[in-house]
């Protein structure tokens, strides 16, 4: 093949160079996300060290041009072959990457910053650097036959082949190449398709041989299965792993001395536990066996129980956003009967799957499953704006830091969630408290829901650290006695036994944070950031 043939490939060569660096650039989140999330710093550190690989292989490449071998198409051709083999060792070099990089700095609290950084650097800095490095080699290969007086031309063109296919390899591989094969066999895909480019590009069909690398290690994904992770929760075993659209999703169990075995949601790093089924609750059906020995999830049946004068006859209608796998829905229609209703709203699909399959959600859409129990695949606000109805408790379960969506947080929100309340209703937050129970984060919810609310009540749960945030239409007046003569009169054994164990304690105008968040102006992740490094510096 002559060399002018050669380079009529290079617009070929220049627009899928780019997009296998944006493809691989969108696994690698997905690839941190099971041992560091998807936080704003994570996004930051790969964004932030793919910008600083790119910069490395143009910088190398523009030397490498302007060398020896600088105007042969085959110098680019092993570029792209070598990136591929590159890309495709990351497959098995991930999983213990991570897990060590986790377990040497879980201990600190930005831990997962640090990790994600020096892993993104170990794992994605050979394939990205080389494939930046092909640009200037294709910049100098297109001069050699370009008339001078059309080179800002030229240039601008193959600029455009190369952003173009960035834009391609961004949108398939998130919108299908990671959804539809996950995150190793997609890794591997790339390799495989940047092996081809490459040797087509060359001149030595031998590098093609690669591929041989490429079958292997998918043979050996696909008969292994995907890399274990360890459960973050003390003494449980891993059951199952899947991989969605959203989250890497674990089931897992652990025994529990009074309520048996225990089936748990757990989300990407898997250091927060999202739901918790009992297999007695689940044999039973009974809401006392469903309980979670002071989890937040016990106490969104119970917060109306700050104001005065309620009764369990009373309270029939609730929406969760941010249901997870059930937990506190199932409890809230344990204890109200067959004749309450719940709406749960869950913007993972793969979650409500899990949640039917795993955690016994017997919801409208399962056979025989509670016609009154409607499970909704939606963004919560969205979903909230939607409707018409109003309910007895509207609970939100979708914080955990440093998970924060910020347009469930503000003004605006709690105004659109006071619409939905009936008059004596209460709007419940899970507002986690952060390491060493810093409370800034619950105190700017609660600060927010003060704007919007006539009053604004604390409960503290019993366990995993959390501020329950109650906001009501009614004036609570004394909630904490309120709560107690509540109690007295009481017949439901769960509702009691949770009861008994809570305290709380009014948030005044005296308790106000610095910072009101509106959907102009939410920076929960500056926030949430601020608390993780501020652990460090203590």
């Amino acid at each position: 093949m002559s060399a002018d043939s050669r380079l009529t490939k290079l617009p070929v060569i220049v627009t899928l160079a780019g997009a296998g660096t944006l493809a691989i650039e969108m696994v690698a989140p997905r690839l941190l996300a099971p041992a560091f999330g998807t936080s704003q710093p994570i996004w930051a550190a790969v964004i932030g060290m793919t910008l600083l690989y790119l910069a490395i292989g143009y910088h190398l490449g523009g030397r490498w041009a302007d060398g020896a071998r600088g105007a042969e198409v085959d110098t680019v051709s092993r570029i792209i072959v070598w990136a591929g083999v590159a890309t495709a060792l990351i497959a098995p070099l991930a999983p213990p990457l991570i897990s060590g990089a986790r377990l040497a700095l879980q201990s600190l609290a930005v831990g997962s910053f640090v990790g994600a950084l020096i892993v993104a650097l170990v794992l994605f800095a050979t394939p990205v650097i080389l494939l930046a490095a092909v640009s200037p080699f294709i910049s100098r290969l297109a001069l050699t036959v370009t008339d001078p007086s059309h080179v800002g031309r030229v240039l601008g063109r193959f600029s455009m082949y190369a952003t173009v296919g960035s834009l391609a390899g961004t949108f398939l591989s998130a919108l299908w190449l990671i959804p539809t094969l996950g995150t190793s066999l997609s890794l591997l895909t790339i390799a495989g398709l940047l092996i081809v480019l490459g040797t087509w590009a060359g001149n030595s069909p031998r590098r093609a041989l690669w591929l041989l690398l490429v079958c292997a290690l998918i043979g050996w994904r696909l008969i292994t299965g995907p890399a274990p992770l360890a459960a973050g929760c003390v003494g449980c075993t891993v059951q199952q792993t899947i991989e969605s659209g959203n989250n890497t999703i674990q089931v897992a169990t652990r025994p529990h001395a009074v309520h048996g075995m225990q089936t748990l949601l757990l989300l990407n790093e898997g250091m927060a536990i999202h739901s918790v089924s009992n297999a007695a609750g689940m044999r039973t059906g009974e809401a006392v066996d469903m309980l979670t020995d002071g989890g937040p999830w016990d106490y969104f049946a119970v917060a109306p129980y700050v104001l005065p004068q309620q009764d369990v006859r009373s309270i029939k209608r609730m929406a969760m956003i941010g249901s997870a796998a059930g937990t506190g829905t199932a409890q809230f229609l344990a204890i109200h009967g067959p004749d309450a209703e719940v709406d749960a709203i869950e913007i993972d699909p793969a979650i409500v799957a899990v949640a039917r399959q795993s955690f016994g959600m017997n919801d409208s859409a399962t056979p025989g499953g509670n016609p009154n129990y409607r499970v909704h695949v939606a963004d919560g606000r969205t979903w909230l704006a939607a409707q018409i109805g109003t309910y007895d408790i509207i609970g939100v379960d979708a914080y955990h830091q440093p998970y924060i969506p910020f347009h469930l947080t503000t003004v605006e929100f709690f105004e659109m969630a006071k619409a939905h309340l009936t008059p004596n209703g209460a709007v419940v937050l899970n507002a986690g408290l952060g390491a060493n129970g810093d409370i800034r984060l619950a105190q700017a919810l609660a600060t927010t829901m003060r704007r919007v609310f006539t009053s604004v009540f604390v409960l503290e749960t019993a366990s995993y650290g959390n501020w329950m945030l109650i906001g009501t239409i009614a004036h609570i007046g004394d909630g904490a006695a309120n709560f107690a003569a509540n109690y007295q009169t009481m017949g439901n054994p769960a509702m009691r036994q949770v009861m008994e164990k809570t305290q709380g304690f009014p948030f005044l105008q005296s308790d106000d944070g610095p910072l009101v968040l509106y959907d102009d102006h939410a920076p929960v992740e500056k926030l949430v950031d601020e608390m993780i490094f501020g652990t460090i510096i203590q």
